[in-house]
């Protein structure tokens, strides 16, 4: 798996471009205000502060791998310490997620894989959004509400079970969605269902952001299948993650950059 992980990333860098090649007005300047600036250490300081306890907390827990197995662990039985040291988003892509969203004004928000609960809080870093969060591991979903307890988060639905099941009920409540973070099951066949699903749901310009697109040849052939999506009219290859566009303004288009 890292030799298909190093030729990706060589093949993703020589194909990667900058913001003097996006000569689309509106991706110039998400580039320039999402992908391009440094991440604020400050603003998310308490964030980052629970993170690092978190790597150093060796409470044992029991994870259930509900999609591709850990390339980390052969068992079911590690720390808390460990989970948040492989599993945990890093800072950075919090960040530009985060930035993301804001650039969109994304306000009604999903996050498939809620893990600890460090990019949910990212993501919740604005009382105008509300988000729903999705967690089959139930060691995992008392980790993550003892976080958003301890932050006073009003903003943070999370949904516990398996998300075959869970997800699909959610869906059929009204209303749009703007935004959405998948980051459960990093297998083909869960993340093209789970695009299928949420796609009647998303707003006119809607976004579906995909975790470790590269993570595998089965990811990576989901990613290239929902970029040509017929409903998907922009997309950003990121190498760490890929972003698809529902706008229809965008007029099909398609970039892969470094971030």
């Amino acid at each position: 798996m890292k030799i298909f992980q190093a030729k990706s990333f060589l093949r993703h860098w020589l194909l990667r471009v900058d913001e003097h090649s996006l000569h689309s007005p509106f991706f110039y300047d998400l580039y320039q205000q999402v992908i391009k600036p440094a991440p604020n250490n400050d603003h998310f300081a308490a964030i980052e502060a629970l993170r690092h306890q978190l790597t150093i907390n060796q409470t044992p827990i029991t994870v259930i791998d509900l999609g591709a197995q850990s390339e980390h662990f052969s068992t079911s039985q590690r720390t808390i310490a460990q989970v948040a040291s492989t599993s945990l988003t890093p800072q950075r892509w919090c960040q530009l997620i985060w930035r993301l969203m804001r650039f969109l004004g994304s306000k009604k928000v999903v996050e498939l894989g809620t893990s600890m609960g460090i990019m949910s809080l990212y993501m919740a870093n604005d009382p105008n959004v509300r988000l729903t969060t999705f967690e089959g591991n139930p060691d995992m979903v008392n980790i993550s509400l003892t976080n958003f307890e301890s932050f006073k988060t009003a903003n943070i639905r999370l949904v516990e079970g398996n998300i075959d099941k869970t997800l699909p009920d959610y869906l059929e409540s009204p209303g749009k969605i703007d935004f959405v973070w998948m980051d459960a099951n990093h297998r083909y066949e869960p993340t093209i269902r789970y695009f299928d699903a949420l796609k009647l749901r998303m707003a006119e310009k809607g976004v579906v952001a995909i975790d470790d697109i590269y993570h595998s040849p089965e990811m990576l052939r989901a990613w290239h299948e929902l970029r040509q999506h017929d409903l998907v009219y922009g997309s950003l290859d990121l190498f760490r993650c890929g972003i698809l566009f529902l706008d229809p303004t965008l007029n099909k288009q398609h970039f892969v950059c470094g971030a």
